[in-house]
């Protein structure tokens, strides 16, 4: 079921990755939204703190803070980019029902595996959101590959 908000809130996961770049970082931003607010907004900032975890999903949970489980199984995640496996299993774990994806051509998550488990994951093929990542690993190859785990 497509949202009337999505393109909103996925312009708002944007703008958490442009934040990330502006900030010399890696661009990928995330909002979760609980019934149709914004409960916590994040970007990639395992640089910026020297984290081990913080991509755009994971900020943007820490950011929302501790919730009741019952609001995460009523949340929407919008995260410019596929989730990779550590973020897609923060949104099992948590019974994150859907996940709205800017891209992910130039990195394919486990969008197969959310898919298994009953999340309902919609690509929107975000043009904005493709561009800025490739920018960023034209000009920081070595870095996106430490995010990616290569």
């Amino acid at each position: 079921m497509e949202n009337l908000n999505d393109d909103y809130f996925m312009q708002q996961a944007y703008a958490e990755a442009e934040a990330g770049y502006n900030e010399s970082g890696i661009p990928i931003g995330s909002v979760l939204v609980h019934k149709g607010q914004i409960i916590g907004r994040g970007h990639n900032r395992r640089v910026q703190n020297g984290s081990a975890i913080l991509h755009g999903e994971m900020d943007a949970l820490e950011n929302a803070g501790r919730q009741n489980a019952s609001v995460y199984r009523e949340s929407v995640i919008y995260t410019t980019l596929s989730p990779c496996p550590m973020c897609s299993g923060a949104i099992l774990l948590y019974g994150i029902p859907r996940v709205v994806v800017g891209e992910n051509k130039t990195f394919l998550g486990d969008e197969e595996l959310l898919r298994s488990r009953g999340v309902e994951v919609n690509v929107v093929n975000h043009p904005a959101c493709k561009a800025i990542l490739e920018k960023f690993i034209s000009e920081k190859p070595g870095l996106w590959n430490e995010d990616i785990g290569v």
